[in-house]
């Protein structure tokens, strides 16, 4: 197989409804279970065509005068059946393919992209992020998200699920924009938003598996092998017979996004979970071909893994014999941090718990490092402390770790204000790089709970009896919400109007702020773990963080105490940059005790009031 076939040549989608020069459109499907396949094109004349066989089990036909907005079918064995490649699915999953319009008027054409470190991100999903829960109503708020110093919006996977609700990972079309979020445009319309705007767009894409409902590949072809079961049943084929052209679809469904939508960076759901023993991996492989395409298209282009393995080779490149994923999600650090500020030690939790463990976090990446783990019953995780910082995404929360939760909570319903403070100060001052889920910049009193829309009776009881039972020891009498009830999708839309009102206002003020010294202080903007210092006190629940750049040095204190502590200054003139206690970040508070506001008094210790976060750069 080869995906880019001239290294000089564009890489051009070869999947699907192809538009040709001359108003032809070429169909091609690969489906080596069948022997004839025919193309039934339903409007606006309804006909079957022969499609051709090609090498490999692929067939294909080009055909004449088709219109964007022409639906149609593969017919096989009698039976009418969607595109595994749809670019559309105007009546969900089960119904008709769309062809869609091949052409965008772009006006990004000088965008690049922004370089790894710069990275700050902000997930959200699109049907919850506002009211209309479309692409298009996303861009009024792009704006307000690049004031909030956002630099790229991860958008939660769009693949074409079952019905209108969903998280996004029970996709059965990776090709296909979701329906009820807006038309193939209408994504084109957000991306070309936020680049005319400076901001990049990562998508959250899923290729471990597809979801339950409305998955016709396996009427075409092996996609799936019977050598491996994943959490999701029979696993993805990677790496057995014809696994070759089963890489080949997700490869070029890769491509796709980042050249025909103009997609910047890829993230990689639940990587561990994709069974491949191959020499050379589908990961290694689509690293490798979507770094050369983005080379060729001038622009700079990543891939974020999520790996729950603790596994450095995740991000060593394909030189050194890593998978050549640029980042990857470190799930360590929001561990030991929530456990830190809720005292949650539950299921997962349990490893976690003390000043020590974020410490180690913050230090290297990965706390586990090799060492057993309680709850896993074994050794666990990998050496992270030479891996550069920027390798690592970080974060307070995320829809994993909310939505998760039998009832949804976010953060804001176990933290204090300063907590909440102290958690975004913890993460955003870090040498990482920096995740916010939508609406915890303002704290956000909606929940974001699981909901589905399958219209199989029997998949939705399974569903329900699932979480029930996944959470039967923590429910104490209550009701667990329905995922199938649309109030459950409802209740998860967020409510932005509460970012102006009160502490909400103030909170989102401080993330701002918390980005903008991020960006603007030498030794903040320069992420490297070899230039910082992180040392701690457990009994005092203080964690000092330093860290330097050339000349410039910041000092990040951090008290975790539900009490005020002392602490002496190393030797230098200190001028004060952030107190999360101070007037304008609460309504009431005095700050550093004796602060000036031209620094630092030098003779004597300050006192950090419990539970906030001071920072302090040097005035050389």
């Amino acid at each position: 197989m080869s995906v880019v076939a001239v290294e000089q040549q564009l890489w051009k989608r070869s999947l699907g409804a192809v538009a040709l020069e001359g108003g032809q459109t070429q169909f091609r499907l690969w489906a080596p279970k069948v022997d004839a396949v025919q193309l039934h094109l339903v409007e606006p004349e309804d006909r079957l065509i022969d499609m051709l066989p090609e090498d490999d089990g692929y067939f294909q036909v080009i055909v004449d005068g088709i219109q964007p907005g022409t639906n149609y079918f593969y017919h096989i064995d009698g039976k009418d059946c969607p595109d595994p490649a749809s670019l559309c699915q105007p009546d969900d999953v089960h119904g008709v393919s769309r062809v869609i319009p091949p052409e965008f008027p772009w006006e990004d054409e000088g965008w690049t992209g922004i370089p790894l470190h710069e990275y700050v991100f902000y997930e959200l999903h699109v049907g919850t992020f506002t009211q209309e829960g479309t692409f298009d109503a996303i861009i009024p708020f792009l704006d307000t998200l690049k004031s909030l110093g956002v630099t790229a919006i991860e958008l939660m996977p769009i693949g074409q699920f079952p019905g209108k609700r969903n998280w996004g990972y029970d996709g059965v079309y990776p090709y296909a924009p979701q329906a009820s979020y807006g038309d193939s445009d209408g994504l084109r319309r957000l991306v070309n938003a936020c680049h005319l705007k400076g901001l990049a767009v990562v998508l959250d894409v899923v290729y471990n598996h597809f979801g339950p409902e409305g998955n016709y590949t396996e009427a075409y072809a092996d996609y799936f092998t019977d050598v491996y079961k994943s959490a999701w049943g029979k696993a993805i084929n990677f790496d057995q017979e014809y696994s070759d052209e089963v890489r080949r679809f997700f490869i070029e469904n890769a491509l796709h996004w980042l050249t025909e939508f103009h997609i910047d960076s890829l993230r990689l759901d639940a990587t561990h979970t994709i069974m491949d023993f191959s020499a050379y991996t589908f990961l290694e492989e689509l690293a490798e071909y979507v770094h050369r395409v983005a080379s060729q298209l001038q622009r700079k282009a990543y891939l974020f893994a999520e790996n729950a393995k603790n596994d450095v080779w995740v991000t060593r490149t394909l030189k050194e014999g890593g998978l050549g994923m640029d980042a990857q999600w470190n799930d360590d650090f929001h561990h030991a941090l929530r456990t830190l500020l809720t005292g949650d030690q539950t299921g997962y939790y349990q490893d976690y718990g003390g000043l020590a463990q974020l410490t180690k976090a913050y230090r290297e990446g990965f706390y586990f490092s090799g060492q057993y783990s309680h709850h896993l019953k074994r050794r666990f995780g990998t050496n992270s402390i030479d891996t550069p910082a920027e390798r690592f995404v970080i974060f307070a929360t995320n829809h994993d770790q909310i939505g998760n939760r039998a009832f949804g909570e976010r953060l804001g319903e176990y933290l204090t204000f300063a907590e909440l403070k102290l958690a975004a100060a913890v993460t955003l001052l870090s040498p990482y790089l920096p995740l916010i889920f939508m609406g915890e910049e303002y704290a956000e009193s909606a929940p974001f709970l699981y909901f589905i829309d399958f219209k199989a009776k029997d998949l939705v009881e399974g569903v329900r009896e699932g979480r029930k039972k996944e959470f039967e020891a923590f429910l104490y009498g209550d009701e667990l919400p329905d995922p199938e009830d649309e109030e459950s999708f409802t209740r998860s839309k967020l409510n932005y109007k509460l970012a102006q009102e009160g502490e909400h206002r103030v909170l989102w003020r401080f993330y701002q702020r918390l980005t903008e010294l991020r960006k603007t202080i030498p030794a903040l903007a320069h992420l490297s773990k070899e230039h910082m210092e992180v040392t701690f006190d457990e009994q005092a629940s203080v964690m000092v963080v330093r860290r330097w750049h050339e000349a410039n040095t910041a000092l990040c204190l951090y008290n975790f105490n539900t009490e005020p502590v002392e602490i002496a200054l190393p030797e230098g003139q200190w001028r004060l940059q952030l107190d999360s206690e101070a007037a304008e970040w609460k309504e009431r508070g005095k700050g550093v005790d004796g602060a000036e506001s031209n620094g630092v008094p030098q003779d004597k210790p300050v006192t950090l009031a419990a539970k906030s976060v001071l920072l302090l750069e040097n005035m050389r």
